[in-house]
């Protein structure tokens, strides 16, 4: 979901999507979890990527330097929150995937908002591992 076509609200509905589905399939007891104190099992369990795009007005130097004011590389990503990946994307900026129990979604979305806005443009898109899947699909293609 582009943030220059939907705008803001698109990628807010995705993220409440996500969380509404994740929470009622997890049952009650992710429900009364606190979220500072969420472990991550199988049950509670998401990926999610985000886009951070820079913003391509302004040279890097600038961009890094408002970074390292909001205090972003220091919040993010939160603590006990897993890096999955973490690569940059030249012409586009970097691609961060993490693991994370879904009772603390919102925790690393605040982390965003008030450490990389400004520098980045963001996008979230909900993420699952395929690797073994679409390997053993092109294993099995080529026999």
């Amino acid at each position: 979901m582009k943030r220059e076509r939907n705008g803001r609200h698109g990628s807010w509905r995705m993220i409440a999507a996500l969380a509404a589905a994740l929470l009622f399939s997890a049952g009650a007891q992710a429900q009364t979890a606190a979220a500072g104190d969420a472990t991550l099992t199988s049950d509670n369990e998401i990926m999610i990527t985000i886009f951070l795009k820079h913003d391509q007005s302004r040279p890097l130097s600038e961009l890094n330097a408002q970074l390292e004011r909001q205090g972003f590389y220091k919040a993010f990503p939160p603590e006990g929150v897993e890096v999955v990946s973490w690569y940059v994307m030249m012409g586009i900026g970097q691609a961060v995937t993490l693991r994370l129990p879904a009772s603390r979604l919102r925790e690393v979305n605040r982390v965003i908002e008030s450490s990389a806005w400004g520098a980045y443009h963001t996008e979230f898109y909900p993420t699952y591992d395929y690797k073994a899947v679409g390997i053993g699909k092109h294993d099995k293609a080529k026999q």
